[in-house]
C-alpha cells in the first residue's frame, strides 16, 4: 500500500556533507510524522529527527546544529540535510512516515534504510 524509497547515502570524509531523502507513495490520505533513525553496529536504532505536518521540528542532542531535516508535502517526501559529520555519525539511516489512510487509520512505515559511511 505504502511504498519508501531512500537515497543519498555513502560515504564521506569527516567534517563533509550528505543529503538524504525519503519518497513515500502508494494509498496516502494525508501525511502526520516523518522522520529519521539511525542504527550503528552494536547499538539500539535511535531517533535522529522528527517533523511534524505542520513543520515543527524534533533533533537528538547529537546532532542538534548540525543536521536538519524539512519535508515537501506536495512531494511526499522528507530529507535530512547533514553537515560537520563525524565518524560517530556512521549508521544505517531509515526514514518512517505515519500514514493517514483514508478510513481513519494510522500506521507507520519503514524504509529500507541507507548507509552512511563518515571516515576519519
Amino acid at each position: 500500500q505504502v511504498q519508501l524509497v531512500e537515497s543519498g547515502g555513502g560515504l564521506v570524509q569527516a567534517g563533509g556533507s550528505l543529503r538524504l531523502s525519503c519518497a513515500a507513495s502508494g494509498s496516502i490520505f494525508s501525511i502526520n510524522f516523518m522522520g529519521w533513525y539511525r542504527q550503528a553496529p552494536g547499538k539500539q536504532r535511535e531517533l535522529v529527527a522528527t517533523i511534524a505536518s505542520g513543520g515543527r521540528e524534533n533533533y537528538a542532542d547529537s546532532v542538534k546544529g548540525r543536521f536538519t531535516i524539512s519535508r515537501d508535502n506536495a512531494k511526499n517526501t522528507v530529507y535530512l540535510q547533514m553537515s560537520s559529520l563525524k565518524p560517530e555519525d556512521t549508521a544505517v539511516y531509515y526514514c518512517n512516515v505515519q500514514v493517514i489512510h483514508s478510513s481513519g487509520q494510522y500506521r507507520s512505515y519503514w524504509g529500507q534504510g541507507t548507509q552512511v559511511t563518515v571516515s576519519s
